[in-house]
């Protein structure tokens, strides 16, 4: 295969991946998407479509994974916008919330097919959010020097919050938005400071021994 065919190949991939993304809205989940459909919205015939994918599954999946980079880089770069600002959680909801309004189809594929009928599909997002459930388990313990299963406890609480938070926020209003931003704000202030009482209460021999009582 030449380099321009190759290109042209990987060409046609990506537009086939961003139709389908366009078509994800509030009326529409990915499962009710056809093969026609997508190969339209991306300009190409449906026999074109088996050069690329195996199938819609394939297809879903792909989009599960590119949702899931997405989301990682994003609150890596919200990371260092705490370097820049401070405010760890108020950066971080703030630039997650943004994101969800601006890119929902994201959040419409993740939300829905996170308990959609497709196995594969709910095994996908799951993964993708134990992915970002580590990532930040790790800045907790570096941070804040708590134990990696604490940590992880944390973590897990603070990314499911932030995640139902983003899926509410899709289609909100700009006064909406910022309630509901305000609100995980204050909800995530109130893990963050639970595990810091839970922690110094079992060092202090108040509490016991396991990250979840």
């Amino acid at each position: 295969m030449t380099v321009n065919r190759a290109q042209q190949k990987e060409k046609t991939r990506r537009m086939i991946i961003d139709a389908a993304f366009r078509l994800l809205n509030q009326d529409r989940s990915y499962s009710s998407l056809s093969l026609r459909e997508v190969t339209r919205e991306a300009g190409i015939a449906p026999n074109s479509f088996y050069r690329h994918f195996e199938g819609m599954e394939e297809l879903g999946l792909i989009l599960v994974d590119e949702s899931g980079v997405v989301l990682r880089q994003l609150m890596r770069k919200a990371r260092q916008r705490i370097h820049d600002q401070g405010g760890v959680i108020r950066t971080s909801v703030e630039t997650f919330m943004e994101f969800s309004h601006n890119s929902p189809h994201i959040f419409y594929l993740l939300s829905r097919e996170r308990s959609g009928t497709s196995q594969a599909f709910r095994k996908a997002v799951s993964r993708e959010l134990q992915y970002f459930i580590v990532e930040l388990a790790d800045y907790i313990q570096q941070t804040q020097g708590y134990p990696a299963a604490d940590a992880k406890v944390q973590a897990e609480a603070m990314v499911i919050l932030v995640f139902n938070a983003a899926a509410e926020a899709l289609d909100c209003k700009p006064a909406e938005l910022r309630l509901l931003t305000e609100k995980a704000i204050i909800q995530l202030g109130y893990i963050a400071r639970g595990a810091d009482e839970f922690l110094k209460g079992r060092s202090a021999g108040l509490t016991g021994s396991d990250p979840v009582e």
